[in-house]
């Protein structure tokens, strides 16, 4: 293991547009996450309708937000952050000043449309927080990211899902995507720098696809992919593991030490001297994942959890520096899209896949099956890249 020193984050935290880029990245996702687990219950509770009928409603905006990533991306490289954002702010302020107080039928095309033209917040934060730091606190400053990511999801659904009891779900709805309006312009006020002294300005001369979108970037994106398939199957298994325990009132807890040993891993990523292989952090992820299926207690399944979590963020951290490093400057807000897209649609797949396994062997099969895909495909990563270098040695 690599030596660890929190030096780096002294180094990094120095910088005033991280710490800018930092803040408005948790602003503009707070809203997102929070939106996700309310859409589910207004769905359920406000208007009636079934699970079902909330999973198809997830499932569509997921799909819509998943292919806006790579063309919003692009847009960034192309046009730059103010000339993208706005047309979404003004989108999503029309879709969900109607949404929340319509139908069920009409609030699927709404989120449709205002999922294809979401603000793309991982995009620019991710390329905001490279950008203001140098080449060696690049991996610090994406862990301190990753970090904000967790509290952001932590903190969010639980005040989201609170709110939903004591005000009516249509408001909070409301309420909650305004606030993501408002955070949106806060981002077009600032306009945080994308590119980094030295590195091409937006609107240069593309890069063409054919130089960079190959094997190693979808390699890492693979593996992007992998870790969102084991991190939302789990969460699919925690809560039925939980209800197998008739335990359901502590679900809330299991989750919060899980996402609690993820933002721990991720600070003590960003302190290590030396990266790690996204592909080597996807196998530690995985085969860390298979023990939570043996928990017989909610103790337990909180202590499996915990140590599963320490490698969530890491792995996340790792997909992202190395996806960077790969691609040109100026596509990155296209390379970042795709890598979004990568993660999302690995969410998409996990959550049923594990669903699917718990129906038929019961609510430990769920860690299994999606800690299988993550230890497939890091073996797979790993050999493709003893492959790549005995081939580059030989020539």
């Amino acid at each position: 293991m690599p030596a660890v020193s929190f030096a780096p984050y002294r180094r990094a935290l120095r910088s005033r547009p991280l710490r800018t880029a930092l803040v408005l990245g948790t602003l503009v996702r707070m809203p997102v996450f929070a939106s996700t687990v309310l859409l589910t219950i207004h769905v359920v509770s406000g208007l009636g309708r079934s699970y079902t009928a909330a999973g198809v409603l997830s499932a569509a905006a997921t799909v819509a937000i998943a292919v806006s990533g790579p063309w919003r991306g692009r847009l960034l490289d192309r046009y730059g952050l103010r000339r993208v954002v706005l047309p979404s702010i003004l989108v999503a302020l029309v879709c969900w000043s109607i949404a929340p107080f319509v139908g069920y039928y009409l609030l699927l095309g709404l989120a449709v449309l205002a999922g294809l033209f979401v603000i793309p917040t991982f995009s620019i934060t991710r390329q905001a927080v490279i950008a203001a730091v140098g080449e060696g606190e690049r991996r610090t400053a994406i862990s301190l990211d990753a970090v904000a990511v967790e509290l952001s999801f932590i903190v969010a659904p639980a005040v989201a899902v609170w709110a939903a009891t004591v005000w009516d779900t249509s408001w909070v709805l409301f309420w909650i995507q305004m606030l993501g309006v408002g955070a949106g312009i806060l981002m077009y006020v600032v306009d945080p720098p994308l590119r980094g002294e030295g590195e091409a300005v937006v609107g240069t001369a593309r890069a063409s696809s054919r130089t960079w979108f190959r094997l190693p970037f979808l390699a890492v994106c693979l593996a992007a992919t992998a870790t969102t398939v084991v991190l939302a199957g789990s969460d699919i298994a925690i809560i039925a593991v939980m209800r197998d325990l008739a335990a359901e009132g502590q679900i809330g807890v299991v989750l919060a030490v899980w996402g609690l040993g993820s933002l721990i891993g991720g600070l003590l990523y960003g302190a290590l001297h030396r990266p790690i292989s996204a592909f080597w952090l996807l196998a530690g992820l995985a085969a860390a994942t298979f023990p939570m299926a043996l928990a017989s207690s909610t103790l337990q399944l909180a202590a499996f959890g915990f140590v599963a979590g320490l490698l969530c963020a890491p792995t996340i951290t790792a997909t992202i520096d190395q996806a960077s490093r790969i691609v040109p400057a100026q596509v990155r807000g296209e390379a970042m899209g795709w890598h979004g897209s990568f993660m999302t649609t690995g969410g998409a797949i996990g959550a049923p896949l594990a669903g699917l396994a718990i129906d038929q062997r019961g609510p430990g099969a769920g860690f299994v099956v999606v800690a299988a895909v993550g230890v497939g495909v890091a073996a797979l990563g790993l050999t493709a890249v003893s492959v790549r270098r005995a081939t580059a040695s030989a020539t």
